[in-house]
């Protein structure tokens, strides 16, 4: 992957995130007027898949080899933010009701025991079943990601007579909605893969680049998704699409996957082009985007208990920005003891499933 490109898709994913911030963000009794670009929370997710599908067909044919390697270092990825969060959310969510009960009507409080389990197992989102992790709406994608990964392992490290069966097992046990979306996942492993799209010429790779991106902000400004959330109701019935939940916006999910398939191929191609301002703002990029994932999934716990803390005015945004400016150095903060430190957690899981596959090698050489 050249480094221009790299900077590119780092800049696309700082800026994912922080579309669903505002997403989520746009709450009355935070800001009185709609915010801006506040409108473009699940298409950002949709964006996030494509360009995982990506990075890890990446990694995998350039370091991640084995299954050891792969584990460790998806497992530590995960593990290092998703621990803090199933932690850090109660809490936060605790206390913000305490302080300001309101703000936290339409979110649950209830069955406790179960929307932790569930979230930890990474079972929130499986067959029909839908487990609010309390104020963290976000936490629904992670789910998704972490079954992503679990096919991809499958797929690339599993013997061949048994790669099949695997899939299906694995698929049979997650249910419709992860795998319905399981392509737009797959559409990243594709790009990194498919050659051809590396042949094309720059002429071609600026057009596609540019009427991709245009396309994207058209499709999503002319109710894309609203079409797609109809379309999926009539098709399913009501109470089916309902049963889908974050999957019901499916042939829209599938129309943006790819169109951002096509900026991606495109950008790569380009990006070399534009060496000299991406490199320019590479520093402070990879900085941003190394809290990325801290930001997406604590985001909302966050914003709504300083939300609680402060009890600020609503009328104009001078509230709105306090709060995000108390969000975002609390990303920073929590980041730097998470994210940051993941390189620790995967020497760790490495040197206990190196054990592992040492255990059981001799065994299953000999048999």
């Amino acid at each position: 992957m050249n480094r221009p490109f790299s900077c590119y898709l780092d800049l696309v994913r700082f800026s994912a995130a922080c579309l669903v911030y505002l997403w989520h963000s746009n709450m009355r009794l935070l800001v009185n007027d709609v915010l801006p670009l506040s409108g473009y929370g699940h298409p950002s997710v949709i964006v996030f898949f494509v360009l995982s599908g990506f990075v890890i067909a990446y990694v995998t044919d350039t370091r991640e080899k084995n299954w050891v390697d792969y584990s460790a270092s998806r497992l530590s990825r995960l593990g290092s933010v998703v621990v803090p969060t199933l932690l850090l959310t109660p809490l936060l969510d605790l206390a913000g009701r305490a302080l300001y009960p309101a703000m936290y009507d339409g979110y649950p409080w209830d069955r406790f025991g179960l929307r932790m389990a569930g979230c930890a197992l990474m079972l929130n989102e499986a067959w029909f079943v839908s487990i609010t992790f309390f104020s963290n709406v976000p936490y629904w994608s992670i789910a998704f990601e972490f079954w992503y990964y679990v096919l991809f392992a499958l797929v690339m490290f599993l013997p061949r007579p048994w790669r099949a069966w695997a899939v299906l097992g694995a698929c049979l046990f997650v249910g419709p909605k992860i795998v319905l979306l399981a392509p737009i996942w797959w559409a990243g492993v594709l790009l990194y893969r498919w050659r051809w799209l590396r042949s094309w010429s720059l002429p071609a790779s600026w057009g596609v680049a540019a009427t991709s991106t245009v396309a994207i902000v058209v499709a999503l400004n002319a109710g894309l998704y609203d079409w797609g959330a109809a379309l999926g109701q009539r098709a399913l019935g009501e109470h089916w699409s309902l049963q889908m939940t974050f999957a019901r916006f499916a042939v829209a999910d599938y129309l943006l996957g790819l169109l951002v398939f096509l900026q991606f191929a495109a950008m790569r191609n380009v990006a070399p082009q534009l060496a000299p301002l991406l490199m320019r703002i590479e520093r402070p990029v990879r900085w941003l985007a190394g809290y990325t994932f801290t930001l997406y999934l604590l985001h909302q716990p966050l914003f709504m208990f300083w939300t609680a803390v402060v009890r600020g005015n609503p009328h104009g945004s001078g509230f709105w920005w306090m709060v995000t400016g108390l969000t975002a150095v609390s990303v920073v903060v929590i980041g730097s003891f998470t994210e940051h430190r993941r390189e620790w957690l995967r020497h760790t899981l490495r040197r206990g499933l190196v054990r592992v596959q040492q255990r059981f090698s001799g065994p299953i050489a000999s048999a």
